[in-house]
């Protein structure tokens, strides 16, 4: 496979309609440093910034695993709108971007320890994606979608939250399965677990991390979280970081999915890499563990790079270039 060509299974938007996801765009400041933060004074980091969001990174990981029509729904800010737009469509998705007159784009500032396993801390100030609204949907960017994923940053504002509610019984009303990646156990803490619960009542398929599946359910071990989990929503694909994924349905985990291997250099997105890549297997017809195999490649690809998103077609045949001169 060339470097410009998709990954993944081919035919995401052929037969199995198009990909909507609903979620955050932000502005991702990526500090790479080594070792702790020296308190008080200066740590040497690699500073870059990057398009960003979970929302937005799904979208470009679900365009770039071969889903040929990929559609995002977010809140911007004017002072950034055409970047934003720019590294969508270069990255394969339709942006469909509201622009807030009164909010900035949301930024958020990601650590990353490289002597950590390049695990990473975030610093977020959501910004204009707090307050995409009701206001923002309508019915017709239904049209062609053969399913609806809904970015768990939504429900942490009280717009966010109607408008979960609004989108999902719009897709139910037609049909249209919905999955939800639930985003942030920190942020889960606060709006308090039985809020979200309730909020998930109607998703299709659930797709935590294992500390987001603990923390849903209180209880400790991985697999049985991920089972719990499943007797409140059809299907659960629990993400596992290193140790790969769970598929569980109706109160049992049915398949434990290894970790492709791969060096990490930065963590950051590797959970929306796999949703994205998990989506678009779906819509190409590959089963629930076939399609978190393709997560778990995808994750892999993920942790290789820095930020959250996958390499352009113009990046890609950039990278090819410049090997093919130097090993000339």
């Amino acid at each position: 496979m060339s470097g410009s060509a998709p990954e993944g299974p081919s035919g995401g938007g052929a037969g199995g309609g198009a990909l909507l996801v609903v979620g955050d765009v932000v502005t991702d400041v990526v500090a790479r440093h080594r070792g702790p933060l020296a308190s008080g004074t200066d740590t040497v980091a690699v500073i870059r910034t990057l398009p960003g969001g979970a929302g937005a990174n799904v979208a470009c990981w679900a365009a770039h695993w071969g889903c040929a029509d990929v559609r995002l729904l977010g809140r911007v800010g004017a002072e950034s709108v055409a970047w934003h737009e720019q590294a969508l469509s270069a990255g394969g998705v339709r942006p469909l971007l509201v622009v807030d007159p009164l909010a900035s784009t949301g930024t958020v500032i990601c650590l990353v320890d490289t002597d950590a396993a390049a695990e990473r801390t975030f610093l977020t100030d959501s910004g204009a994606s707090l307050r995409l609204a009701p206001a923002d949907w309508s019915d017709c960017l239904l049209d062609g979608v053969g399913r609806l994923h809904l970015s768990g940053y939504l429900l942490f504002s009280e717009s966010g939250r109607a408008l979960v509610r609004t989108a999902s019984g719009a897709a139910r009303a037609r049909g249209i399965p919905v999955s939800l990646d639930p985003a942030s156990a920190g942020f889960l803490v606060e709006l308090g677990l039985h809020r979200f619960l309730s909020l998930v009542a109607d998703v299709d398929v659930l797709l935590p991390s294992r500390d987001e599946a603990r923390l849903l359910t209180g209880v400790s071990d991985g697999e049985d979280a991920a089972a719990e989990l499943s007797r409140r929503v059809p299907l659960v694909v629990a993400k596992q970081g290193a140790d790969g994924a769970l598929v569980a349905r109706e109160g049992a985990v049915l398949a434990r999915v290894p970790a492709t291997p791969a060096t990490p250099r930065d963590t950051t997105g590797a959970g929306d890499a796999f949703t994205g890549a998990f989506l678009a297997a779906l819509l190409a017809g590959v089963d629930a563990v076939g399609a978190a195999a393709e997560g778990c490649r995808a994750g892999a690809r993920a942790v290789e790079r820095v930020g959250g998103r996958p390499p352009t077609p113009e990046e890609a045949t950039a990278t090819t270039t410049d090997r093919a001169i130097r090993a000339g």
